[in-house]
């Protein structure tokens, strides 16, 4: 009969894997440091294989080491997870950790997530702001709860559950009438946020669709940077409406409506299906989906520093 592997000895070899070395796994795990080479010497003995090869900033998998590491992550999730269904009663508490495109942190659940923080104290409530590649893959390797990205989500084993829909309007420079006078002289540009961006991959899309090809793409890391660069006349960009009037003066940029097709997208919230909502969770989603459209009274949105 096979000895079953100690799942404490898997622990320690994910610490190890993911800080890249045994001090700063037994840093995390409050233990010395021998403990962690004893365990991590004694998994190598059972699985007759060396899962890790030293060099001069700590240790990393090796080949073995790598097949290894997706079931010890699945393990700790799954204690992660077994711990709080213990502890969960119903009441929300406990830490969440949700992700957001920034546009709809602001614009959309702002005011939801300070009633949501004075509703349940108990609940330490972290939101963390990317793009939507960026969000989806965090909540496919555990790193959050759930997450609100543009829609569709396709070719993920997600759940999806749509919460909002937004109106997209192509941005150009003040004075410009069409989509067609802002690409008449042959060069477009397009003035966008980093790759992972959906605003950015729906203007590029749209754009194709149109046989307007792109000859110059301006990446800038902020709203800010891209809205005024957008009203310059350095190129075009595609954003929510409700940034329009809420957060930039409604003269600083030209605002061109689309068609339903190209400027209507569904926001969607998404988890892991391996995971079960915590009481946290659910109550955070039933906050959500009672959010209101998004109006001018949310001025606070002109601080953003970046958007989905």
């Amino acid at each position: 009969m096979v000895k079953p592997m100690d799942w404490r000895d898997l622990r320690v070899f994910e610490a190890v894997a993911r800080l890249g070395g045994m001090s700063r796994a037994a840093s995390e795990l409050h233990t010395v440091q021998s403990n962690i080479t004893g365990r991590i010497r004694r998994l190598e003995m059972e699985l007759k294989a060396p899962l890790f090869r030293r060099h001069a900033r700590g240790v990393e998998p090796t080949e073995a080491g790598r097949r290894l590491l997706p079931y010890a992550r699945k393990l700790a999730q799954l204690l992660q997870e077994a711990q709080r269904a213990v502890s969960d009663d119903g009441t929300p508490r406990g830490r969440l950790v949700v992700g957001s495109l920034e546009t709809t942190a602001a614009l959309r659940i702002a005011d939801k997530l300070a009633a949501y923080v004075a509703a349940h104290p108990d609940v330490d409530l972290v939101l963390r702001t990317g793009t939507t590649r960026e969000l989806l893959a965090e909540v496919e390797n555990h790193k959050l709860d759930g997450a609100l990205v543009c829609g569709p989500v396709s070719g993920r084993a997600l759940i999806v559950e749509p919460v909002f829909t937004e109106e997209l309007v192509l941005l150009t420079a003040p004075g410009v009438r069409s989509l067609e006078e802002a690409t008449r002289n042959g060069e477009m540009r397009i003035v966008v946020l980093r790759a992972g961006c959906s605003y950015r991959q729906r203007l590029e899309e749209l754009l194709a669709r149109r046989g307007i090809s792109s000859s110059r793409i301006l990446e800038f890391g902020t709203l800010e940077a891209i809205v005024a660069c957008v009203g310059a006349g350095l190129g075009i960009t595609l954003l929510p409406r409700a940034l329009i009037g809420a957060v930039w003066g409604a003269n600083s940029v030209g605002v061109h409506s689309l068609p339903p097709r190209d400027g209507l997208v569904k926001t969607v919230f998404v988890r892991h299906p391996d995971a079960e909502p915590s009481a946290a969770l659910t109550a955070f989603l039933e906050a959500i989906r009672s959010a209101p459209p998004a109006t001018g009274s949310q001025r606070r949105a002109a601080n953003l520093s970046r958007a989905s």
